[in-house]
């Protein structure tokens, strides 16, 4: 009898076996391909990493006139164990030509860097990340795409916050200011006079809440912060208006970094990508080393791919079955997608009131690949999915006695 094992369940299952307590990290180094991508490596040390990592027991894969160097660089994609990369770490190390010392350090940061487990807000409140939290949208707008989402009143924004807290919302989430496409921005004066009121009343009202502001404005941040908002949820970026820096640098408080390819008005008109997320990736390498050289705190940003912002169906869609490759740059991942119009298209041109269904498929995917955070409406609905995939997980998890 064969039986293919679970990976999550290697551990159980030598275990079970008996296998001498010494050798399971040894074992465990070697269970499990991880494949990593390279950029632009110069032809030289592209051979010699082929080279390497087949000497290892590993592999790469390179352009094919790289061994004639009939092209002067190679991306590159690494097939090893955790026990080939430390192999060829090792034997990088003794490299100092061709950029070979850079590459090694490079895996040493992807190998050894950590992902925060907490997020610390300006005033000492905390949010743990060690299961998927759910954030609840509450939109003090009169237009944004859900109707059931907006709000006109401070005394409905209290209304819909007490019923998202007693729901398990880790963190509530509060705009003035629609983005869904086609739409046209407000001053800040208005978004200003949506918002600040609703922060007020939530933080008397809910002094353990952990409050979001969505906004782009630096103005509207700094007010929101300043009324007991404990962070920024910004979907340009800092791009529309990077005074938005500034507050979170001084404020230390926790910033979310979204991926958005034009404006809210024209980001949908024919929006384009030769590899997503490449390009996704690049961006927020850029961000992210521009946001630390104005003094933001890079441990404080979490990342948004912007699902819907200049993205095309298919684009959304290869973005989610990726997700796992975002997490190699070791910052928390938020994900929104609730109610949104590719799911809509996906079963069959719905609205958004008719695409909970396919919001919650969406939601269990993202607790499997280990998102950090997702933006929703219903919270109810996705919390109790969340409940009960991180009870299997926690059964995957747990220790051989208990799973016996």
């Amino acid at each position: 009898m064969i039986l293919e094992i679970t990976q999550k369940y290697l551990r159980k299952e030598m275990n079970r076996i008996g296998v001498h307590p010494d050798s399971i990290q040894i074992f465990e180094k070697k269970q499990n391909i991880i494949p990593l991508k390279l950029f632009g490596v110069p032809f030289p040390a592209a051979n010699i990493i082929k080279q390497e990592m087949l000497a290892l027991g590993g592999d790469a894969a390179v352009h094919k006139n790289v061994i004639d160097g009939k092209v002067e660089r190679s991306d590159i994609l690494l097939f090893g164990t955790k026990k080939h990369y430390e192999g060829l770490m090792e034997k990088l190390s003794k490299m100092p030509f061709f950029g070979l010392l850079e590459i090694k350090k490079d895996l040493e940061e992807f190998f050894n860097k950590k992902r925060i487990e907490l997020l610390i807000s300006p005033w000492g409140r905390k949010v743990y990340l060690n299961n998927t939290l759910v954030m609840g949208i509450i939109n003090v707008t009169p237009d944004s795409f859900y109707p059931e989402s907006r709000k006109k009143s401070v005394e409905e924004v209290l209304a819909a916050a007490e019923k998202m807290i007693e729901e398990g919302a880790d963190i509530l989430d509060i705009g003035g200011l629609s983005t869904r496409p086609g739409s046209e921005p407000v001053d800040e004066e208005e978004e200003q006079k949506r918002v600040i009121p609703a922060i007020k009343a939530l933080r008397e009202s809910f002094p353990r809440a952990f409050i979001s502001v969505d906004t782009y404005r630096a103005g509207v941040a700094q007010k929101a912060l300043e009324n007991g908002a404990d962070m920024v949820n910004d979907i340009s970026g800092f791009s529309f208006d990077e005074r938005i820096l500034d507050v979170v640098a001084d404020t230390k408080a926790p910033y979310v970094l979204m991926h958005i390819k034009g404006t809210p008005k024209d980001m949908q008109q024919n929006p384009f990508y030769e590899d997503v997320i490449n390009e996704i990736t690049a961006y927020f390498y850029e961000k992210i080393q521009a946001a630390a050289d104005k003094g933001v705190d890079p441990e404080k940003i979490i990342l948004d791919p912007g699902i819907g912002f200049g993205k095309r169906y298919e684009d959304n869609l290869e973005i989610l079955s990726r997700i796992r490759e975002l997490k190699s740059l070791k910052k928390p991942i938020l994900i929104g997608h609730s109610r949104k119009s590719f799911i809509g298209k996906t079963l069959g041109d719905i609205s958004p009131e008719d695409r909970l269904e396919g919001t919650l498929a969406i939601t269990a995917m993202c607790s499997l690949c280990g998102v950090d955070i997702i933006r929703v409406h219903d919270v109810k609905e996705n919390k109790r999915v969340l409940k009960m995939l991180e009870a299997v997980k926690c059964q995957m998890y747990s220790s051989p006695l208990e799973a016996m």
